[in-house]
């Protein structure tokens, strides 16, 4: 059978969350990892792991917006009060626990 015209790939759409993460929040999350576990190609592996299990988790934006609960939970003041109290943001934020969670039974 001749084909008649150029063939174009068609993406497939269950690869979508290899593709989520930006290498950049991949690398920072490794990085990170490796600082907490200790260095080595060992915890290089497991880390990067670990960054892969949670992105099948959870959507990049979602893990983007429970780091910055996080984040603003750290800092005082009545006005942060509501990053430690919104049931929103406590979702979030167990989301991601949830999604750690597994990647450290997964990899580590």
């Amino acid at each position: 059978m001749a084909l008649t015209g150029p063939v174009h790939a068609q993406p497939d759409t269950r690869l979508n969350w290899l593709n989520d993460y930006p290498t950049e929040a991949r690398a920072e999350y490794v990085f990170a990892c490796m600082a907490t576990n200790g260095q080595g190609s060992d915890v290089l592996r497991r880390c990067a792991c670990s960054i892969d299990i949670i992105a099948t988790i959870i959507s990049y934006d979602k893990y983007i917006e429970a780091e910055t609960v996080l984040s603003m939970q750290l800092v005082g003041g009545e006005r942060m009060s509501l990053f430690r109290t919104a049931a929103s943001a406590k979702k979030l934020v167990a989301d991601l626990r949830r999604a750690q969670a597994e990647a450290d039974i997964r990899c580590f």
